[in-house]
């Protein structure tokens, strides 16, 4: 059977905003941990904190990713050319994974720094830090958590997966700041051992988001479906499109940070004969002529249920509902004739007309009985 196959391109946002969005954040991203790398440095030296040299290190290291992720970015953004006609986006996904990968390393390198730690300082005397070292964290811990939902926020915007890592490099900063605060906390209430034992927490933190982030690149990479909620909602749209009795194929892909759909739709289908059977207080050239659909016309569902049932003016409201038919059902049989024509057979059930036995008013407190059925117009007796 002949198929109409379209190929459809769903860009989440134009590309031109994409990278606005990603050079702006990834400016802020820069600024801001130069800033706090250099702060965290001069106070973890002055309070004689290890612990806060470690985390200063460690915001430094955001430097770099974000780096890669300005680079990764700028390359995914480039237009589709003749080596490359389906444009660079997966350059982004190898920006995520690269991203995945050093925060993997950062985090590991923690862990295994506090285990270290915990091995050796069991007989030494570790140099309690100053309460410096403490403002230092706190400060971090905020700074890096605003960053963490700021860069959240526009990689959900711009759907970036590598933006989005940068951002839960934030948040592993932002971790591994907490960790610092409860080890130099804990240091100056005699208990130093917690700053080990809280480094081998915040690793376990730290990979598990870059295992996430990993997962979610090599999806894109291999062309992963979408998810199924996103797949009905497609169908559902396609479906009530004029002339679509059904779609053979449907095949979606994420493609970098955009989606494709490879559709299938079939032939285009009209209507052919339209009947009623079961109607005997209404003849069927009525019921045909409020239906306002005839042999020729392109096959509609939507506008075909709308004119059955849901409208107001519709067959089943207009004739039946509205005059006491509170029983009418009415049931369409569809059936394929040849390779795009159909033929629909409305099977009517009318039942008996039924009638007002009693009306009754309850709740009213404000206003008194009389009052509102003066007001009514239905009675009993009346359809």
């Amino acid at each position: 059977m002949w198929k109409n196959q379209v190929t459809k391109k769903v860009i989440i946002e134009p590309d031109n905003h994409f990278q606005r969005v990603a050079d702006r954040v990834s400016a802020v991203s820069i600024t801001g941990n130069l800033i706090l790398s250099v702060f965290k440095l001069i106070a973890g030296i002055a309070a004689h904190s290890n612990a806060m040299i470690s985390d200063a290190v460690h915001s430094a290291s955001d430097v770099f990713s974000t780096i890669v992720v300005i680079i990764g970015i700028r390359f995914a953004s480039k237009e589709a050319d003749k080596e490359h006609p389906y444009g660079h986006e997966r350059l982004e996904c190898v920006a995520s994974i690269i991203l995945a990968v050093v925060l993997l390393a950062t985090g590991i390198g923690i862990g295994m720094n506090g285990i270290q730690k915990i091995i050796s300082d069991i007989d030494n005397v570790i140099e309690v830090p100053k309460s410096m070292a403490l403002i230092a964290a706190i400060v971090s811990i905020l700074v890096k958590e605003w960053m963490y939902w700021y860069t959240r926020a526009a990689a959900k915007k711009i759907n970036s997966g590598a933006l989005m890592a940068d951002a839960w490099h934030h948040r592993s900063d932002a971790l591994s700041s907490i960790g610092a605060f409860i080890g130099i906390f804990g240091a100056r209430l005699g208990f130093p051992v917690l700053d080990p034992i809280a480094s081998v927490v915040i690793c376990i933190f730290i990979g598990k988001a870059a295992l996430d982030i990993f997962k979610d690149a090599t999806d894109k990479m291999v062309d992963k479906s979408c998810d199924e909620e996103t797949v009905k909602k497609m169908r559902s749209l396609m479906m009530g499109e004029t002339g679509v009795k059904g779609i053979d194929v449907l095949r979606t892909r994420m493609f970098g940070a955009k989606i494709y759909v490879d559709v299938e739709e079939g032939n285009k289908y009209y209507y052919n004969d339209i009947s009623w059977v079961g109607n005997t207080v209404i003849d069927s050239e009525k019921l045909s002529a409020l239906l306002n659909l005839k042999k020729g016309d392109v096959y509609n569902k939507k506008y075909f249920n709308e004119r059955l049932e849901a409208d107001e003016d519709g067959v089943g409201n207009y004739f039946y509902r509205n005059n006491g038919y509170l029983f009418y059902r009415a049931m369409p049989v569809e059936t394929v004739v040849g390779k795009d024509s159909i033929n629909v057979e409305i099977r009517i059930f009318e039942g008996p007309q039924a009638t007002i036995d009693r009306v009754a008013i309850k709740g009213n407190t404000r206003t008194h009985e009389h009052v509102i059925r003066r007001e009514l117009y239905t009675y009993p007796g009346e359809l």
